[in-house]
């Protein structure tokens, strides 16, 4: 997996500056940036979706933090992010919260408490990457099926026996088991409960044709 970093986005050099090496000394590695247009074109630029925390500045030029928020959601990030902000910038803060932006903290801040959220939110990040890494592979593992190893893995999750799914399909009850032992070993699932879990967690529709 990617490391998680903390991308900090502030049009005040002084700030960005002291907020880096703040970080830095708290071991986090921190991708500073001057504008929203300038981290957005180094998304572009990366392989793979960033893993990690957004810390964006509220009042920026010429992109204001919730604009730039609204920016990364349009891309499907769904990063942690969190707003530093001024007294003034509550309202913007609170409607950016409500399109699921992590927390945000008032200025003036103490650096303890800024770098304890920064650490719970990267925290968060991780375990997103790892949700998303598993997800991946429950796909990719679903993709290996052949069309009828699907309709076998729709039937055994719903319950059917093997001679019902035999009747069903108009084969052998061996073939059934031939079926069925390669749509567990592929799932890498012992049993009918175990698979009907597995999809469960995996795909709203189980065997639905792709």
């Amino acid at each position: 997996m990617a490391p998680t970093q903390v991308f900090l986005v502030d049009d005040e050099a002084a700030v960005r500056d002291a907020l880096g090496f703040l970080l830095a000394s708290r071991g986090l590695h921190v991708a500073p940036f001057e504008s929203g247009p300038a981290l957005l074109d180094h998304l572009q630029t990366l392989p793979a979706p960033p893993s990690g925390v957004f810390v964006l500045d509220v009042r920026m030029e010429p992109m204001p933090g919730p604009r730039l928020h609204e920016a990364l959601l349009a891309r499907g990030l769904r990063n942690p992010v969190i707003f530093l902000s001024g007294h003034g910038d509550i309202p913007m803060v609170v409607a950016a919260l409500k399109r699921g932006a992590f927390d945000f903290l008032e200025k003036p801040y103490s650096d303890n408490a800024l770098v304890d959220r920064i650490e719970q939110a990267l925290r968060v990040a991780e375990a997103m990457q790892v949700q998303d890494s598993q997800s991946q592979e429950r796909q990719a593992r679903l993709a290996s099926l052949t069309d009828r190893e699907h309709e076998v893995m729709r039937r055994v999750a719903s319950g059917q026996l093997n001679k019902q799914m035999a009747d069903g399909l108009h084969v052998s009850i061996r073939t059934i088991e031939v079926h069925r032992a390669r749509v567990f070993s592929k799932l890498g699932v012992r049993s009918a409960a175990e698979l009907a879990g597995w999809l469960a967690q995996t795909d709203p529709t189980p065997g639905k044709p792709r």
